[in-house]
């Protein structure tokens, strides 16, 4: 059990080191909120709510994704203020209606993310941010959507940084999004944490620059749950 649980933690410091330099961050961020009870080690519960499934889709399945939402998003302009300051050089809709094979793909989005029983929001929310573009620190509204947020990485690697809310130097991490990734986030991640896209010249995961090109995310969501609001 030893060995076991030395190798699971070396695996987490691993996908926790960020940076927006190349420098460590502070190495408080490396520590647990001893003041906090509820949190035992902040690490572990953010790794088990954030997960990354690199190469979820094929290069192929990525084409028939963009030639279907690339020729609609293309008339739309990229937008730098955002209704409530989160984007920064972006555009966006929601499609409820998709082609046979845009559907299977995002059908296999949704097994894996969503158990049956759960309410998904039948519109599925589409972002195509500028290259020149980054999502600012924030929580998503859980007036509008539940407690699992699934999204596709199209187009660029990209690097994501959650910290706690109210212990933003504390607790924070950086997680790489690989271009046709899958990310899962849910529960501590989905409703305690802020999280943002790094602007391009501030990415940087385990010490190496991650260039952001332009990025389109496909994200499904669960409907809001009426207790949590």
């Amino acid at each position: 059990m030893a060995i076991t649980m030395r190798f699971l933690f070396r695996n987490i410091n691993r996908a926790f080191y960020c940076s927006t330099s190349k420098h460590n961050i502070n190495s408080n961020s490396e520590k647990t909120i001893s003041s906090n009870n509820a949190i035992k080690d902040w690490r572990v519960e953010l790794y088990d709510t954030m997960k990354i499934l690199p190469n979820f889709i094929s290069k192929k399945e990525e084409d028939i994704l963009i030639q279907e939402v690339d020729p609609y998003m293309k008339r739309l302009r990229y937008e730098f203020s955002h209704w409530d300051n989160a984007i920064h050089g972006y555009r966006e809709t929601e499609w409820k209606t998709w082609s046979k094979d845009s559907s299977q793909i995002l059908d296999r989005v949704r097994r894996k993310a969503f158990s049956p029983e759960m309410i998904q929001l039948s519109l599925v929310h589409i972002l195509d941010l500028a290259p020149e573009g980054w999502i600012k620190p924030h929580i998503d509204s859980i007036r509008f959507c539940g407690g699992i947020i699934a999204g596709l990485s199209l187009l660029s690697d990209s690097v994501m940084r959650l910290a706690m809310e109210g212990h933003e130097k504390e607790c924070v991490a950086c997680f790489l999004l690989p271009r046709r990734s899958l990310y899962i986030m849910s529960g501590v991640a989905r409703y305690k944490y802020n999280h943002e896209i790094l602007k391009s010249e501030e990415s940087y995961f385990e010490g190496r620059h991650v260039p952001k090109g332009r990025r389109i995310s496909i994200i499904c969501r669960t409907e809001a749950d009426l207790e949590v609001i």
